[in-house]
């Protein structure tokens, strides 16, 4: 497996089929929006082509001291096969002296998923990424927080969000062991 990155344009059919397969419609941003926003400085939106094979993308958002991966996704077909974690390493490589973030449904014992949410955390955890002990809510969706390279500070993160988007996302960050989220 030799897999490269490009950039993903509005004309990128496969992976958008990748993308529209991976997340359900309830936590996709617009592909256009993806693409657009790429145009950032801050912003990268890569495809991953094992040859002229598509096999995967990751959305990711960046400034000084961290990045956010938004979305990460590999073609169904090829889900455990060690392209993930070939997109990873990717990632690490790109960004060797920055936190890496990525958020994951949380692996509460009700979810219907359970299995599936599971198995996406010893993903990320397998590619060296550790539990920080706390949880977000963006767009309705409860989220926990997982990072590589440094330790996690709330105030940090939350100001990622706010100067990301311009003033216009201000996400619930709480820790996990509370009871309740706070409002």
């Amino acid at each position: 497996m030799q897999i490269s990155a490009q950039k993903v344009r509005f004309s990128s059919t496969d992976i958008k089929r990748i993308y529209l397969e991976a997340f359900p419609k309830s936590e996709r941003m617009p592909f256009f929006l993806m693409v657009a926003m790429s145009k950032l400085w801050n912003t990268q939106f890569l495809g991953f082509y094992d040859g002229d094979d598509p096999c995967g993308l990751i959305y990711l958002a960046s400034n000084r001291k961290m990045v956010f991966v938004m979305f990460l996704a590999v073609d169904k077909r090829l889900r455990t096969k060690g392209y993930g974690s070939a997109i990873l390493q990717q990632v690490k490589e790109m960004y060797p002296h920055k936190k890496i973030l990525v958020s994951i449904e949380p692996c509460d014992d009700f979810a219907a998923d359970l299995t599936l949410r599971k198995r996406r955390k010893a993903f990320y955890i397998q590619n060296g990424y550790r539990e920080t002990g706390f949880r977000l809510k963006l767009n309705g969706i409860e989220q926990e927080i997982l990072i590589l390279n440094g330790e996690f500070v709330k105030k940090e993160f939350r100001s990622f969000f706010l100067f990301y988007s311009a003033g216009s996302i201000y996400p619930k960050i709480w820790e996990q062991k509370q009871s309740k989220m706070p409002s």
